[in-house]
């Protein structure tokens, strides 16, 4: 998989028994922590939080111009962190691990690892199938990565990953469900994306994997998808309104919620890795050869002349500035006027 080696996601078997170690062993305090190689980051209020590789966590008060690290209580890779409001966050990574903060990630609690999964999905287990993957979960051991955490609120969330993972917890993660076996995904292929625009849920991944639920969750169908590829990031805007993107460079957008799709070009063919949203609700990409793209409507224009160290998170700051995240730690994206007006 090109994502694999951008965004440290390694899912095979040979790494369980030190996944196994680090989900024990808290994050070492390391110098210059905005430099790790950092995987995602969010809002928390005025604050921004970014995580990374082994449970490094950073925290900056000032818009991204000096960072701080924070005690982590694990030191596997953090693959995604979300926030419900200034003060409540989820970050999900390795080792089926899923870390929860009341104060704005300034401390993290474990509330989920992968030792723990076998169990849940044994015990929601409704059929002879289920029981057989909640069997192969034990069998594997803790090491499987989760690959992105939706939260409805604070309490609600989701936590989706490789090989099907699907977690779902009502109370902010003292207690869990499978949900492996409500989503239509019967290979067991990678969920990569987990995205919500009101009553509207997107999970996508693998191969085209899409699914897709119409009322906030509570069931899930299969959504044709218009391409074969896997899907790595995708936008919900009001209106039915759908972006996804992928790998050699696809985006295509749906103003009808799936139904129909059409195909945007894009300046080349490396794979698009993260997307996120201006306040002014351009949607703006990353992709795995550092080129920034600003998608408005259906018109892609490169924000930025010089490549970036492999982004693998990108977030807003204000319509026009930048931060983003990947083998460099945190880089300030330029500005977008500095090449507003190029072509494709």
């Amino acid at each position: 998989m090109l994502v694999a080696a951008a965004c440290a996601v390694a899912i095979s078997s040979a790494d369980a028994t030190p996944v196994g170690d680090a989900l024990q062993r808290p994050a070492l305090l390391v110098r210059q922590a905005e430099r790790s190689v950092l995987l995602a980051l969010a809002h928390a209020g005025q604050g921004i939080v970014a995580v990374g590789e082994r449970g490094v966590i950073v925290r900056s008060e000032d818009q991204g111009k000096t960072w701080r690290q924070m005690p982590c209580p694990v030191s596997v890779s953090l693959t995604m962190v979300r926030f419900a409001d200034a003060e409540h966050g989820v970050a999900v990574g390795h080792g089926g691990t899923v870390l929860t903060t009341q104060d704005g990630g300034r401390n993290w609690q474990v509330r989920l690892n992968g030792t723990q999964l076998s169990a849940i999905a044994l015990r929601d287990a409704v059929n002879d199938a289920q029981r057989t993957e909640a069997a192969r979960l034990a069998a594997d051991g803790p090491d499987k990565p989760f690959l992105d955490v939706l939260l409805w609120d604070a309490r609600h969330l989701l936590a989706v990953g490789a090989y099907g993972l699907a977690f779902y917890s009502p109370d902010g993660g003292a207690t869990w469900q499978s949900w492996m076996g409500r989503l239509p995904n019967p290979r067991g292929m990678h969920w990569y994306v987990a995205r919500r625009q009101d009553q509207s849920v997107l999970l996508a991944g693998e191969q085209g994997l899409l699914a897709q639920s119409d009322d906030g969750g509570k069931t899930f169908h299969s959504m044709p998808s218009p391409y074969r590829g896997s899907w790595f990031s995708a936008e919900l805007q009001p209106g039915g309104r759908l972006t996804l993107v992928g790998l050699r460079g696809n985006v295509w957008q749906s103003s009808d919620a799936g139904r129909r799709w059409v195909a945007i070009p894009t300046p080349n063919a490396a794979s698009i890795l993260a997307s996120a949203q201006t306040p002014a609700g351009d949607i703006v990409l990353a992709t795995q050869a550092g080129q920034m793209l600003r998608l408005q409507g259906q018109r892609v224009t490169p924000v930025n002349t010089t490549p970036l160290p492999t982004p693998a998170g990108i977030l807003p700051l204000t319509n026009d500035q930048w931060l983003a995240v990947g083998v460099a730690g945190v880089v300030p994206v330029p500005a977008f006027a500095q090449v507003q007006g190029a072509q494709p």
